[in-house]
């Protein structure tokens, strides 16, 4: 007989954004989404927030950042995320292509993963005003001062 193996329960953040179709519909879609994933259980979520693309072209993101508790491994997660990328239309034409949809692990507990796949915490998290804005408002000890006074120049809005 086959054993199952149980994870312990982990608390992720994930970054959602996306700036092409109906991004608001995306990324909110996306929450209800990821809050369905067995042995996902839906924490937190952020405002949305409007902001311009940054080493990107098209419209103006949605973004947001959703705190979810998980026994799933990470790898197991990000295969879920992708799976509801994949769903929503979402094509990868190039590195940082306009999306209709845009997953990304952040944290997974206090994890340091580096991988081909994956690494955590995610590598370009706090150079991003579109992470560290959603991230503090639902998870404030996650983020620096020093932190959020280095984004400080990014335009980001809440909608």
């Amino acid at each position: 007989m086959a054993k199952t193996v149980v994870h312990p329960s982990v608390t992720a953040f994930v970054a959602l954004g996306a700036n092409l179709g109906d991004p608001v519909v995306a990324v909110s879609g996306a929450m209800e989404c990821i809050a369905v994933i067995e042995g996902v259980c839906l924490i937190r979520r952020s405002a949305l927030y409007r902001t311009a693309p940054i080493d990107s072209s098209g419209p103006d993101y949605i973004n947001a950042v959703i705190e979810i508790e998980t026994d799933l491994s990470a790898p197991d997660l990000l295969a879920e995320l992708q799976r509801i990328e994949e769903e929503a239309g979402r094509s990868r034409p190039y590195r940082n292509a306009p999306r209709k949809l845009d997953l990304d692990l952040l944290l997974y507990g206090a994890a340091r993963i580096d991988s081909p796949a994956l690494t955590v915490p995610h590598p370009r998290m706090l150079q991003r005003a579109f992470v560290l804005v959603p991230l503090v408002e639902i998870a404030p000890q996650c983020v620096t001062v020093a932190q959020l006074e280095a984004v400080r120049g990014q335009s980001i809005e809440k909608i």
